[in-house]
């Protein structure tokens, strides 16, 4: 259970920020503060970097970085497929995994970074390695080369992501060849 609280909290950092957003900061901090190091020590410094920020200059931040950035959009599906017909059939899967694990589904597309990440720490482990290995690494790697500036505070939450995904189920070694996602979604690695 702890895995799908680390993931469900960083997941609420993905999210648009609201007034509340401070709060889900803290909360996070709290939760990877013994058991997560590597984390905890880059939330503690996007905590560090945000601290002076409204409310409204978090929210532009965030548009800005995520909205309005093609190359930093939180979408997984679209930074593995683009605009073709297989992102369709992702966004169908990733649907049916927000249903079998009882997600709530939000104005964000299911193949949203933090749907995606609920999903995933909800998977048995060896299911939610071949998803990680497929599908969430790759795009990921797309996510925080199209940040761009590593001044970017959100660039430290894309990283923690990166961190807690390595912890639980190691970066893959090298590329899967051909299409990774593809190859995850026809071997069953969504149902």
């Amino acid at each position: 259970m702890e895995t799908a609280t680390h993931f469900d909290l960083l997941a609420a950092l993905l999210d648009y920020p609201r007034e509340d957003y401070f709060e889900r900061v803290a909360l996070c901090l709290e939760a990877f503060e013994d058991s997560e190091p590597d984390a905890h020590a880059l939330l503690n410094e996007f905590a560090r970097r945000i601290a002076g920020l409204s409310t409204e200059e978090l929210q532009e931040l965030y548009v800005q970085s995520f909205d309005l950035n093609p190359g930093g959009s939180l979408d997984v599906g679209w930074h593995l497929f683009g605009e073709n017909y297989e992102r369709g059939a992702f966004l169908v899967k990733m649907r049916g995994q927000l249903r079998r694990f009882s997600l709530p589904e939000s104005s964000e597309l299911p193949d949203h970074l933090g749907h995606v990440l609920a999903a995933l720490a909800r998977m048995e482990p060896e299911e939610a390695a071949g998803f990680a290995a497929g599908c969430v690494f790759p795009a990921l790697d797309k996510m925080r080369d199209g940040l761009g500036s590593k001044e970017n505070p959100f660039a430290i939450v894309l990283e923690s992501v990166a961190r807690l995904l390595e912890s639980r189920y190691g970066r893959p070694a090298a590329s899967l060849a051909g299409a990774p996602a593809l190859r995850v979604l026809d071997d069953g690695g969504l149902p």
